[in-house]
């Protein structure tokens, strides 16, 4: 069920709570070392000031724990959407009280404030009602537009929509319609490719997808629980064997009839998985003892980049190799490249893949780039995000 959006409400001389998530890299100086998240709502706080709307901005950053953090004070944040936006932003040093009501209660028609990071406040994590109810009272309509914090059932993410009108933003919208509809309704062939450290972390998305997709390619440190499974020794690979039971019925899946899977034919392999550390390439089947297998090899590039290739929508969670480190990017940097050149729908799911085509400076060039790490990954699972159940259907 699609939700509303802002555009399906008025909001001209309304005040709007807008919850984002404006959880940036920031050094100790206060400078922003990546302002993506920013930049992802602008398009909705745009036509809220637009509109004649009164906006207070609610965000988060880091792990404060409930206590006041000098250092993740959003201050930093709300200059920078200052000189984004082109206007003023006030940074409220609070999210709730006698203070901030009255700081708000002064916004004119397409002015914007920010609240001061939400989880200064131990009620926020707790879903406290008393401390939804007070933040509902700063507004007359709530719009969310954090997809990555809509995994948490905290009181700035669902607690205040049980008192105020809830819709999306458009960023949501993006989000829902983009993996909702490379999940549901793929232009096909329809492939999967899967990496990342851990099986246990994808598990619930490999069972989810393996009825939907054409093709599924797994790469990264999980491919060696896959490898292992099939008798293969993965040197010093870390290996979940309370998962080998699971991977192999899952095997068994991906390779019935209409459903092609591909694991790796080779791999890099190191003793140490750090900058400048020798490696080398070998196949699957020759796995040194006491190595681990830090990266795809060339064979299975080319093998992943030609059943790609062939692929009208691409969904791509977990890198294939341990990217950060140059040595072991060959495969991630490929893969990615071959993905920003097809004529094809292609679905980048958040986190750590979200990283490496930001860094590469090919998000541009994919359909779709997921702000959500753990919220992506729960949405890929099949999972109702507790911050969209809120949210009033269309």
């Amino acid at each position: 069920m699609k939700k509303k959006t802002v555009e399906d409400i008025g909001v001209g001389g309304r005040m709007v709570f807008l919850r984002v998530d404006f959880n940036v890299p920031m050094d100790d100086m206060g400078a922003i070392g990546d302002d993506t998240r920013i930049r992802a709502s602008l398009p909705t706080i745009r036509y809220l000031a637009d509109n004649r709307a009164r906006v207070i901005i609610c965000s988060h950053l880091g792990r404060p724990d409930g206590k006041i953090v000098e250092g993740l004070r959003l201050a930093p944040v709300a200059r920078r959407l200052s000189e984004l936006l082109g206007k003023p932003v006030e940074a409220l040093r609070d999210s709730i009280g006698p203070e901030v009501e009255a700081a708000t209660s002064r916004l004119g028609d397409g002015e914007v404030a920010l609240l001061e990071n939400i989880r200064f406040h131990p009620e926020e994590e707790a879903n406290d009602p008393e401390f939804a109810k007070a933040l509902s009272r700063l507004a007359d309509v709530y719009v969310n537009d954090a997809f990555g914090a809509s995994h948490r059932a905290h009181a700035s993410v669902v607690g205040v929509a049980k008192y105020l009108p809830a819709v999306s933003g458009f960023l949501m919208e993006r989000e829902l319609e983009a993996l909702g509809g490379a999940l549901e309704n793929p232009e096909r062939p329809f492939a999967a490719m899967i990496g990342g450290a851990k099986v246990s972390g994808k598990l619930a998305v490999l069972e989810n997808i393996i009825n939907r997709v054409d093709a599924l390619l797994i790469g990264g440190g999980m491919a060696a629980t896959f490898l292992n499974s099939m008798g293969h020794g993965v040197g010093a690979s870390r290996i979940e064997g309370d998962r080998l039971d699971h991977v192999r019925q899952l095997t068994k899946k991906a390779r019935s009839p209409g459903i092609t899977l591909l694991l790796p034919d080779d791999v890099v392999v190191t003793e140490k998985l750090e900058e400048g550390s020798s490696y080398r390439v070998v196949p699957v089947t020759e796995i040194p003892d006491g190595y681990l297998i830090a990266d795809i090899g060339p064979n299975t590039i080319e093998k992943f980049s030609e059943e790609l290739k062939k692929c009208k929508t691409v969904i791509w969670n977990g890198p294939v190799g341990v990217f950060e480190i140059p040595g072991f990017a060959s495969g991630t940097r490929t893969l990615a490249t071959v993905l920003a050149a097809l004529t094809a729908t292609t679905v980048i799911g958040g986190g750590s893949t979200t990283e490496a085509v930001v860094e590469m400076g090919l998000a541009g060039k994919m359909s779709h780039v997921s702000t959500g790490g753990v919220a992506s990954l729960e949405y890929l699972e099949g999972k109702v995000l507790p911050g969209v159940a809120v949210l009033q259907d269309k």
